[in-house]
Formats: C-alpha cells, sequence, structure tokens
C-alpha cells in the first residue's frame, strides 16, 4: 500500500460516545482561526519555544504575501493528532503547530483555516490558500501540479476492532468491508492494487472499491461503530485513534513509509522560504519539540527537501 494523507480523528471524551460523540463534530465548515505555536492548545502536554523571524527568510516572500503579515494555511481538521478541533472548535494539532512555528520564521501569523481535503490542493492552485498542511503524503503525481515540501514521514496503517473478532488479516482483505476516506492514498490503493490482486487471485474483491467518507472521523467511527471491518489511515492517525478510542487495535506492520508535504503553488518564490524555514525549525530543536508535544516524534526527518517523493 501507498500512503497519501488521509484524515484525522478527535479527542477529548471519545471513549465509549466515540461513535456519536466528539468525533463526529468534527466539520469542514471553512472555520478561520488565526494560530501560532503559543495559542495551540492542545491535549498533549510539551513546551515549545516560540520561534523568531529569520530576515534571510521573510526576504524571500512573494510581495503580497508579506504585505499582508499572515500566511493563510488550508487543513481539514479531522485528522488527530495532526490536525483537528478540540470541544471548542479551535484548530489544533501537530501540523497547526508546525504552520504556526513556519509563519513565526517568516515574520507572519498562520491564519488556519478548515476546509475538505479534496479542497485543499485546488485551493492553492486558485490563492485561496499559500501553504496546505494537512497531512499530503508527498507523490510523483501531487508534484505535478504543486511543489510538497517534506517535513515528516509516515506509512499506511490497518485498525480492526479490539480482539479482532472478524479474524482480518492484513496481508488479505479481500471481500472485508474497509473503510478508508475520500481522495487518500490508502482510497487508491484500494482502487488500484489491492482489489486488482483480489480479481487475480479469483476472490472477492472489497466492496465498493472500499467504503469512502469525506472525513476521517466519519471512517474511524464507521469501524467503532462495526460497519465496516477494518480501516486504513495514515500511521500516526491509527495510533492515535487506537489511544482515545479504546476500542480498536493494530493489525500488521505500517506499510509504505513515505514523507508528508506542505503543499505550496508550483514553482512560487514562497517554496524555498517554506523549504528554508522548516530546515529553521528542524536545526534549532524547535520541530523536534512540536512533535514530542503531540507524541509522533517516530516520524521525524533531519533534512526538508523540495519534491522529494519517493513514488
Amino acid at each position: 500500500m501507498s500512503v497519501v494523507r488521509t484524515h484525522r480523528t478527535r479527542l477529548a471524551a471519545l471513549g465509549s460516545v466515540l461513535i456519536a460523540g466528539s468525533l463526529a463534530v468534527t466539520g469542514c465548515s471553512s472555520t478561520s482561526s488565526t494560530s501560532s505555536t503559543s495559542s495551540s492548545s492542545g491535549s498533549s502536554s510539551g513546551s515549545i519555544t516560540s520561534p523568531t523571524a529569520v530576515p534571510s527568510l521573510a526576504a524571500r516572500l512573494p510581495a503580497a504575501v508579506k504585505s499582508s503579515g499572515k500566511l493563510v494555511v488550508g487543513v481539514d481538521a479531522s485528522y488527530a493528532p495532526n490536525e483537528f478541533k478540540d470541544d471548542s472548535g479551535h484548530i489544533q494539532g501537530m501540523d497547526v503547530d508546525l504552520a504556526g512555528a513556519i509563519a513565526a520564521k517568516l515574520g507572519l501569523k498562520a491564519d488556519v483555516q478548515d476546509s475538505q481535503f479534496t479542497a485543499i490542493i485546488p485551493g492553492i492552485q486558485s490563492n485561496k490558500f499559500q501553504l496546505g498542511m494537512s497531512s499530503f503524503t508527498d507523490s510523483k503525481d501531487r508534484e505535478a501540479t504543486v511543489d510538497m515540501v517534506t517535513y515528516f514521514t509516515a506509512g499506511t496503517s490497518m485498525a480492526v476492532k479490539k480482539g479482532n473478532p472478524n479474524k482480518i488479516s492484513a496481508t488479505d482483505l479481500c471481500g472485508k468491508k474497509v473503510a478508508v476516506q475520500t481522495g487518500t492514498t490508502q482510497a487508491d490503493e484500494i482502487k488500484n492494487t489491492l482489489n486488482p490482486a483480489c480479481q487475480k487471485a479469483g476472490k472477492p474483491t472489497i466492496p465498493n472499491d472500499g467504503d469512502k467518507f469525506d472525513l476521517q472521523t466519519d471512517v474511524t467511527n464507521a469501524l467503532v461503530a462495526g460497519r465496516d471491518d477494518a480501516m486504513l489511515a495514515d500511521s500516526p492517525v491509527v495510533d492515535y485513534a487506537i489511544k482515545i478510542s479504546g476500542q480498536l487495535e493494530k493489525v500488521g506492520d505500517t506499510t509504505d513509509t513515505a514523507p508528508y508535504g506542505a503543499v505550496v503553488a508550483k514553482g512560487s518564490p514562497l517554496t524555498p522560504a517554506i523549504q528554508g524555514a522548516i530546515q529553521s525549525l528542524i536545526d534549532d530543536g524547535t520541530y523536534a519539540q512540536i512533535l514530542q508535544k503531540w507524541g509522533v516524534q517516530a516520524g521525524a526527518i533531519t533534512k526538508s527537501v523540495v519534491n522529494g517523493a519517493v513514488s
């Protein structure tokens, strides 16, 4: 399986109310939230040093962005712990903190806006957003239309109900009901790789090329409710859903590790500024603090590159 960025889950008071409770309220209502590393109030603990602006990076900014004083960032806030809403509707998470830190390095404030996942790249292309920070896997296909600045690594993981009552195998999902988020690599993988392999083996395919939802929160809810047998999502998202829900478990290994990329308009002068800001955060330790805060330090990288897709 190869990853994309799929989407998310919710924090706080999940437990037995995972299906109808706080997970379900995470919508894509284009709610705006001005964020920085100092103002993002996550449920995870950890102190983050407030980054200072780097004049040489700020000098690379397009004039329109510099004069606005802000970096407009698109996220799909349904993908905890990377980007999601707390009980008050505040957008938070690893990507949100990183976006705030990137903006600070450029002498800007981050204006983080909730969006449907599939609308973020078109929003970058139409200049609605200057940056997409929403667990996008850096892929050759994406690099054909936008620039991707690497900042993390993740793979695909699978979760099932605790105890695996349906005896789901990570190596054979043929005929099983599998929940995925629309527009993700996991969804593409079912259609383009897993189901053709099932057909070739003479086995039933995964119905409908997967049970697809616009929000990762709904993917997780479908599994917890027993509507589906398994779900596929990015590894930090699956790990977090397992931790918060108490009703799921991981089956099999994490596969197809690949970089996440911050999305910037193709050929934009903003691209090298974003890459420089991310590398500066890595070098000064702020990056490690953010990842530690959200418990995702296993995905840390040491060097950010532009368009570093592995496939």
